[in-house]
């Protein structure tokens, strides 16, 4: 049987609270630890029973979703609940504050955490070695597509992951996140047969939010649902400059 998912947003990050998006894998601020402190107690109280050989935690490899996850669920990693990056669940776009770091540099920094999963390439979203983590709609609705599947074959019974408001919005739920709120899911169908529509490169189990978290867990987050895809860049349309 699939596992339920809790997605969660990072916490507040400097680069939104200065609006300095050339600010290269920005850390969290002075409120962003706060915000995870509250995420660590709804976590908590709404993980409270479940054994933590049930729970497994994913991150994107960015400073800001690392600190957020050693913030907001030590309570599990100090119960040796594995986490490990995954760089599928990055941001979506190619400016500074959205490339990653080094893994080298970060295996150092973050040893808790298992990043031999991640992709060799990352941080590169721009070259052809790259071209999955493009930041364009088509590589981007792929990538959270890849993302849903994945978890749709995990074996844990509960799978939290750590992302970013633009991927898990555009490209995953479909839902809006404020700074480290959640909404948690279940797969419509425990045998996989309920999927979406059928894409090129296979179907796609659907995910149901928990109407509990239709405002976030926190209850900071709009109901208001938005189409996959939208606002995304398509494929030849111009970036942003660099700062």
């Amino acid at each position: 049987m699939p596992p339920t998912v809790i997605l969660i947003r990072h916490t507040q990050v400097l680069m939104l609270r200065i609006q300095d998006y050339a600010l290269h894998d920005p850390l969290i601020t002075e409120e962003g630890v706060e915000q995870c402190g509250k995420l660590r107690e709804s976590l908590k109280e709404r993980l409270n029973g479940i054994p933590e050989s049930d729970i497994a935690i994913v991150v994107s490899p960015m400073r800001r979703t690392i600190q957020t996850a050693l913030y907001s669920l030590d309570f599990l990693i100090e119960k040796k609940v594995p986490i490990t990056a995954d760089a599928a669940w990055q941001e979506t776009t190619s400016k500074p504050c959205d490339i990653g770091s080094p893994i080298p540099e970060l295996t150092k920094e973050y040893p808790m955490i298992d990043f031999s999963p991640v992709d060799p390439v990352y941080p590169d979203k721009l070259t052809p070695a790259g071209a999955k983590y493009f930041p364009f709609k088509s590589a981007l609705l792929a990538r959270g597509r890849a993302c849903v599947r994945s978890l749709y074959r995990r074996p844990e019974k509960y799978v939290i992951v750590v992302s970013h408001s633009g991927f898990l919005r555009t490209s995953v739920s479909g839902w809006w996140f404020f700074n480290g709120d959640y909404r948690i899911f279940d797969f419509a169908d425990g045998n996989g047969a309920d999927v979406e529509d059928d894409w090129a490169d296979g179907p796609v189990p659907r995910l149901v939010q928990w109407e509990a978290t239709l405002s976030g867990g926190l209850g900071w987050s709009w109901t208001d649902p938005v189409p996959l895809g939208e606002g995304l860049l398509e494929e030849g349309e111009q970036l942003p400059p660099k700062a």
